[in-house]
């Protein structure tokens, strides 16, 4: 035998192997992750809903078009304490009566998929603008969590939110926050928790995590 000629060929072999484990690499379904809930961020372009997003999830990050649509859709996976949720960042809408094809994702995905919690972003500087999109969500029977981000670009100005009242007036939890300072987040996540965890899946409202 041509050990010189064997070698070769090993070594041909083997370079063959690894090109072939590297395609399957590529191309093998991403595993499929046991989660403990299902919440879906919601709002407006340019409220921060993406910065959110990034500030819960870091396990599991996946980007895809919606089914039949260009448009994309992102889901990750988010761990809060013992849970693991996964988060839908839904594109951004501004009623759920779609008048473009992001919103009529972003309503099918409201509307499809099994939520334990919508988590409707506001920019706390615009906040009677938006308060009309809440509105619908609760009507349409979502289990609704009120995030007013850019609290501090509100206080810049001088604006103040009355967080009790608010959460009073619509009977679902509010919280304040900045999720581009981390501020807010922890109180967030304990709101979320409240959710997965309530037999009813209704929180009890907790005003001083609001404040």
């Amino acid at each position: 035998m041509n050990c010189h000629q064997c070698q070769q060929n090993c070594h041909s072999v083997k370079q063959k192997r690894s090109w072939w484990k590297r395609l399957t690499n590529k191309y093998r379904p991403e595993p499929v992750l046991a989660v403990d809930g299902t919440i879906a961020l919601v709002g407006t372009p340019n409220v921060g809903k993406s910065v959110l997003f990034n500030r819960l999830t870091g396990i599991y990050v996946t980007v895809s078009n919606y089914p039949g649509t260009t448009v994309e859709v992102s889901r990750g996976i988010a761990k809060i304490q013992d849970y693991r949720v996964r988060v839908i960042d839904t594109p951004g809408m501004y009623s759920l009566v779609p008048i473009s094809e992001e919103e009529q994702v972003a309503r099918d995905l409201l509307l499809q998929e099994s939520l334990d919690v919508a988590i409707h972003v506001v920019d706390a500087k615009n906040l009677g603008r938006m308060l009309p999109l809440t509105f619908q969500l609760i009507e349409a029977g979502l289990p609704v969590i009120l995030a007013v981000n850019m609290m501090d670009e509100a206080e810049q100005l001088g604006l103040k939110v009355r967080s009790e009242a608010l959460q009073t007036e619509l009977d679902i939890p509010v919280v304040l926050m900045s999720a581009a300072l981390n501020r807010g987040i922890r109180e967030l996540k304990q709101t979320i928790i409240q959710y997965l965890s309530s037999p009813s899946n209704q929180p009890l409202i907790n005003l001083e995590v609001a404040t």
